[in-house]
């Protein structure tokens, strides 16, 4: 019996066989093409959404970054579109982006993906020659890849008709809902036939993108592949708190002691992006800075020689946190927490992609602890505390003192909302650190001389003597006021009877309708007989009455 217990724990316990691209209904050539790209087995979102799609069916799919999401509409979209051609400025099928980076990103997976079918697609974004989007418009595209702004500014030109589009996709839709393009896709929907698919997915599902949701599709297949906001298993997380004054040396040392082969580093605001690039590069690492305000010839040369490891680190805002696939990136660092916490999964995102570990780091200073509460409860888990060698950390008892302040630190919603303070720092520019250390300074000064009891006491005075002067002038002022007010008043029932005045006229001229016109110098015959005179009444002529009269 033991024998017999032994060889079945010897034995391997078969694993299940896992799906494969071939077990989805894609055509030959799409598969081979797939293959050749180094993928043989599909994501989960894409296991369930492909076959969905290739049916025809509506598609509401919700799916955490970096799980395979462009994929899983791409390949059944160039199976869908193989069977025909598109005519000038018509296109067969619209891909709505919310940045350039993700619509450059989806382009280069129908050329990857699509290289053996022979479809046409099209770029229609911002910063780019319009002349060369036309041309490519004339001569027609099976898949039009854009971004809401120029689509409608080319239609509204008339460089492009969309009758014969039947197949839709609106990506990122949370992203398009933060960027205030909701309006925009509303309307590229109702220029498009009703009679179409539509394919609608997003890394979150709020309310509002589920009423958005509701409003463009019919009958959808709804697929979850996982909760709305959860990190990726693959990426190690960690929480540094530090003092704000020591954000950048604890980002210095943080890379120097990681194995940094390639990393994103996020900041909540574009001039922090700027200042933190310049400080890297005077300390001698190779980096870039990416954000909104660059042009867009700067933004592509600064992608490129990242993907291309020109540079190792590269400074970005939350523009690019889902506009970027760089393989094999190794670490995200977000210096600052940010303002929304589903930011966060997306910025983490970035690593720990198609199965490679990666490496997530946040550096959150004593007044970012609610910014921090709100990423732990989105994400359902909390984010392991770290520190750094060398560094003091800071206590428990510290974070809840700062979270308890009235005025928000560096990650507060409203100095962000402001964006004329630095965190951490009031408006005269002093470090809260500072005045925490300067507390046991005042509280041992030596008490105050008379001399300075006095100048205490002269200074209420000399407040009171300067508003006496001030109230003068502005008993003044408001006597010079007084007339003009007072002349206003009086003019209002003048003005009122001439306003009732002319009503009534009008209203008179129109009770009299149209004007009489005279005969002129042509007066009828008839008008010019004489009237006789009327008789004057018997009693007034002194005639006799009765029988008299008619004797008479």
């Amino acid at each position: 019996m033991a024998e017999a217990e032994a060889v079945a724990e010897a034995e391997p316990v078969a694993e299940e066989p896992r799906t494969v691209f071939a077990d989805l209904g894609l055509s030959e050539k799409l598969l081979r093409a797939v293959e050749e790209s180094g993928y043989k087995h599909p994501t989960p979102i894409q296991e369930q959404a492909i076959p969905i799609v290739l049916m025809g069916r509506d598609v509401l799919g919700c799916a955490q970054t970096g799980t395979g999401k462009t994929a899983s509409f791409t390949l059944p979209m160039m199976d869908i579109l193989a069977g025909s051609r598109a005519k000038a400025r018509m296109p067969r099928s619209l891909i709505l982006e919310p940045t350039r980076e993700l619509a450059l990103q989806v382009a280069e997976q129908f050329v990857k993906y699509g290289k053996y079918l022979g479809l046409t697609h099209a770029l229609l974004i911002g910063g780019e020659s319009m002349d060369d989007q036309k041309a490519a418009l004339e001569k027609g595209v099976d898949v039009l890849i854009a971004t809401p702004g120029r689509l409608l500014d080319l239609f509204d030109r008339g460089r492009i008709l969309m009758a014969d589009c039947k197949l839709l996709v609106i990506d990122e839709a949370d992203r398009m809902l933060d960027m205030g393009f909701i309006p925009d896709v509303e309307r590229i929907g109702s220029i498009i036939p009703a009679l179409r698919q539509t394919l609608f997915f997003s890394a979150t599902m709020a309310p509002e993108i589920r009423r958005i949701a509701d409003a463009f599709l019919r009958n959808p297949k709804e697929i979850t592949v996982s909760r709305p906001a959860t990190v990726a298993t693959t990426i190690t997380a960690g929480l540094f708190y530090v003092p704000e004054m020591d954000k950048r040396e604890a980002l210095r040392r943080l890379i120097r002691r990681e194995q940094v082969q390639n990393a994103l580093i996020f900041c909540n605001r574009k001039r922090d992006v700027d200042i933190l690039y310049k400080s890297l590069k005077k300390h001698g690492f190779s980096v870039g800075a990416l954000h909104g305000d660059m042009d867009q010839s700067a933004r592509f040369a600064t992608l490129n020689a990242f993907k291309a490891n020109e540079i190792r680190l590269l400074v970005c805002s939350d523009v690019a946190a889902r506009g970027l696939d760089i393989g094999g990136l190794s670490h995200v660092f977000n210096f600052d927490v940010p303002f929304h916490s589903e930011d966060y999964v997306h910025r983490i995102g970035r690593t720990g992609r198609a199965g490679r570990e990666g490496h997530a780091y946040t550096l959150a200073t004593p007044e970012d602890g609610k910014l921090v509460q709100a990423v732990e409860k989105l994400t359902g888990a909390p984010i392991p505390r770290m520190e750094i060698e060398g560094m003091e950390p800071i206590t428990e008892a510290e974070i809840a003192e700062a979270m308890t302040r009235k005025r928000g630190g560096r990650g507060s919603r409203a100095d962000a909302g402001r964006g004329e303070r630095s965190g951490g720092r009031d408006r005269h520019g002093r470090g809260r650190e500072r005045d925490r250390d300067e507390r046991p300074r005042r509280a041992a000064a030596p008490p105050a001389t008379p001399a300075a009891e006095e100048m205490t006491e002269e200074r209420p005075r000399r407040e009171e003597a300067r508003r006496r002067d001030e109230r003068p002038r502005r008993e003044e002022a408001r006597r010079d006021e007084q007339p003009r007010r007072d002349e206003a008043r009086r003019d209002e029932p003048r003005r009122d009877r001439e306003r009732d005045d002319h009503r009534r006229r009008d209203r008179d001229r129109d009770d009299l309708g149209p004007p009489v016109r005279g005969f002129g110098d042509d007066v009828p015959a008839f008008m010019l007989i004489p009237i006789p005179r009327p008789r004057k009444p018997r009693a007034e002529t002194g005639a006799p009455e009765g029988d008299a009269a008619e004797a008479a």
